[in-house]
């Protein structure tokens, strides 16, 4: 069971931090704040840090690893306890100088390993280091970029900087493959034109980051490589330093071939996110992002007059959908701070205020389960606009589609998107985002099996439920009978909530078979021929059955009919199919709290043709579908108090709930609300699919993994007690114990 929150007075003892006692060389000691950082202390690590930057230190300093022995609100005291008068932290280290530095390091022979070029370069992380050792920090400048090289800068005189890649040698000369952002260039470096600047480059490692200074000149013809951009030049290094080196082994590659990080598992991606956005495909997928946004920005705002407005990411809880992320307010003790699930009060608000066109590439922050296309913290382009009626609302959001897809990713998008309401497409395709890139249409045949003895139709139909069907072409040979009966096919519709899979295979000559059940309710030619013509089945295909309530039906053939053409082949990878789902009903029933509650949010303005029974009607909703695949969603908005607060009625909430939560924004209904409606766009799963990306980890920086962890920080993390004492709050264990002692 997870740790619970409660609400303790914060005590004057708990702000007090323990000191950390660290000797050096065995006489002085210095005593430091304490922190727990990943099992290290601050204090270690600041006093090493500190140690081997120190440029007026006489001699050299010798500052060995220190354990991580120090923990919060550890029982155990501080040993050796400093007087109250503390030296001066340089001058503490200064005064423990070693009696001689070390030999200088022999530079590794190329080819030298990992761990060998580690200790050349200056020991290993945890080893003692001298203080000689460490050169000036500084900052060169650059004349041109690595990949902007071409043979029209012969002669030139460049300074480079950058990642090296690839180094080799051959006879006596060496040659290095140089990164930096705009691409790979090779530098040469010959012993007997410029034997200092080779020297260093024999250092130079993988991945270590160095400056070059020298001559671009043509490579021989037969050295031009053209797969590379840079490849008919190469820079003969007259000058080389090592900026900085990799002091510690590679956990992969950075320059591997496209594709090879499915070699390399995602949990040491994201441990060394900051080496893994290196990569070429990592660097160029946030590369094509940036344009993305790039590109919704110009559009929005120089084409079509949208204004950008940041609304608060400190705000409060509303009900909308997901559990909010809380902040303690510590100046409002025991109250608490909501992180934005959506801008959508603010940007309605907005619409108030008469800014007529808002957008905002918006932070969102929702707490539900993760999978490959969700994260805790996300972003949205959100849009709101006044005076625009449903058709024109669509039409702005087709131009704006357009003009990205035919941007990013070269693809003309039809003039007008297809439409389908919520009610068909559940029917055709069961889903309310159908893929349109394959057929397979499901057919309702309850009126072809009325009156069957097959129990499974006949109690569905007695119960007002339905009886639906899909055909597979060529399923009947494709899928075996084991599939079907207990293995894969099986099991997905298990997994959708069926009790069963009933099928049959169509044979030559409008016959079919079945189990005796099932045919025997097809025994009648006519009917067979209904079945077949309501499929468009033909010879050798296979029918997937499902009956029972509508929902359910339409879930387990929607979600067998992807299944089955994903397994076979049947989706045309190349298509770009997009269309509108519309209609949406306003509520569905909530079978676990029995009640109603808003199908997308319940500021969703009620059709108007439908205001007589608020309770079933439709909402003036409208999802944006790519290739199945939810990309955007919105609606018209409610601006008038009264339907707002018919709306809050019908999900249960009272009077004196609906003005706590909501008064704000029905008090500025009632100071002239215009017209309104939006519309917000997952932007992590839009460029997930535009760069043909399997999961949005892939087009973001530093996500968290679906046990929403950031592997590279180690967040979550524990606090300490002051922090949580200055917020009041004590976290309790599953009794209730305290177990504020380790600053959890």
């Amino acid at each position: 069971m997870a740790p619970r929150c409660a609400f303790a007075p914060a005590r004057a003892s708990s702000l007090l931090l323990p000191r950390a006692t660290v000797q050096i060389g065995g006489r002085t000691a210095i005593n430091l704040p304490v922190a727990r950082v990943s099992g290290i202390s601050n204090a270690a690590a600041s006093l090493r840090a500190m140690a081997l930057h120190t440029p007026s230190a006489p001699s050299p300093v010798m500052v060995p690893a220190l354990p991580p022995v120090f923990r919060y609100f550890s029982s155990a005291k501080p040993q050796n306890p400093v007087p109250r008068k503390r030296l001066p932290l340089v001058a503490a280290l200064q005064a423990q100088r070693a009696d001689a530095a070390p030999a200088a390091a022999e530079p590794p022979p190329p080819g030298a390993s990992s761990a060998e070029s580690s200790e050349a370069a200056g020991g290993s992380a945890g080893g003692s280091q001298s203080l000689a050792e460490f050169a000036p920090l500084t900052w060169p400048m650059r004349s041109h970029l690595c990949g902007e090289l071409r043979g029209g800068d012969e002669g030139a005189r460049v300074q480079l900087c950058g990642w090296a890649g690839a180094q080799r040698g051959l006879g006596g000369v060496i040659f290095i493959s140089l990164r930096d952002h705009s691409g790979i260039v090779q530098v040469k470096s010959d012993p007997e034109q410029h034997p200092e600047a080779h020297a260093a480059a024999q250092r130079v490692r993988m991945e270590y980051v160095v400056r070059v200074a020298g001559e671009v000149r043509r490579r021989p013809a037969d050295m031009v490589n053209g797969k590379m951009a840079t490849g008919e030049v190469e820079v003969i290094a007259s000058d080389v330093e090592v900026l900085n080196a990799v002091r510690v082994a590679l956990p992969f590659s950075m320059t591997s071939a496209e594709g090879a990080a499915d070699n390399i598992k995602e949990e040491v991606r994201l441990r060394y996110r900051h080496l893994d956005l290196r990569r070429p495909l990592m660097a160029a997928n946030m590369r094509r992002r940036h344009e993305i946004v790039k590109t919704l920005r110009r559009f929005l705002e120089d084409e079509q007059g949208f204004v950008e407005v940041e609304t608060p990411i400190l705000t409060r809880s509303t009900p909308e959908g997901a559990r909010d992320y809380l902040v303690p307010s510590r100046v409002q003790s025991g109250e608490f701070y909501a992180l934005p699930q959506s801008p959508q009060l603010f940007k309605q608000m907005l619409m108030v205020s008469g800014f007529d066109r808002y957008y905002q590439v918006a932070r969102c922050f929702r707490d539900e389960d993760l999978r490959a296309d969700r994260q805790p913290e996300f972003t949205q382009l959100d849009m709101e606009l006044s005076f625009t009626p449903l058709d024109e609302m669509l039409a702005l959001n087709e131009r704006l589609m357009q003009h990205l897809f035919k941007t990013i990713k070269g693809v003309t998008l039809p003039n007008t998107f297809p439409r389908l309401t919520y009610a068909e497409a559940m029917l055709r395709f069961g889903s309310d985002k159908p893929d349109l890139r394959f057929g397979m249409e499901i057919a309702d045949i309850s009126h072809i099996v009325a009156g069957s003895t097959f129990k499974v139709f006949e109690s569905a139909l007695e119960a007002g439920g339905v009886v639906r069907a899909v055909s597979v072409s060529g399923g009947a040979a494709k899928i075996s009978a084991t599939r079907l009966k207990k293995g894969d096919v099986f099991q997905e519709a298990l997994k959708s909530g069926a009790k069963g899979l009933p099928f049959l295979k169509v044979l030559p000559e409008g016959n079919i078979e079945a189990i005796p059940a099932i045919s025997a309710g097809f025994s009648d030619a006519d009917k067979r021929a209904a079945l077949l013509q309501s499929l468009d089945a033909q010879s050798g295909d296979l029918v997937l059955f499902a009956a029972g309530p509508a929902g359910q039906v339409a879930a387990t053939l929607g979600r067998l009919r992807l299944f089955v053409a994903g397994s076979l082949g049947l989706i045309d990878e190349s298509a770009e199919a997009i269309l509108w789902v519309t209609d949406f009903p306003m509520f569905e029933w909530n079978e676990e709290e029995q009640r109603l509650e808003a199908l997308h949010h319940p500021f969703t303005a009620p059709h108007p043709d439908d205001m007589a029974d608020i309770r079933t009607a439709r909402a003036l909703a409208y999802d944006l579908v790519y290739n199945g695949v939810e990309i955007g969603g919105g609606s018209l908005r409610i601006f008038r108090r009264d339907v707002q607060e018919r709306v809050f009625e019908c999900i249960g909430l009272t009077h004196e709930q609906a003005e706590e939560k909501f008064g704000y924004l029905m008090e500025a209904f009632d100071l002239g609300a215009p017209p309104h409606g939006g519309i917000a766009y997952g932007l992590d799963r839009l460029a997930m699919l535009l760069l043909g990306q399997p999961s949005i980890r892939d087009v973001i920086a530093f996500p968290k993994t679906t046990a929403a962890q950031c592997l590279l920080t180690n967040a979550p993390a524990a606090v300490a007690e002051r922090q949580l004492a200055e917020l009041s709050i004590q976290v309790v264990g599953e009794e209730g114990e305290d177990t504020g002692d380790e600053g959890k």
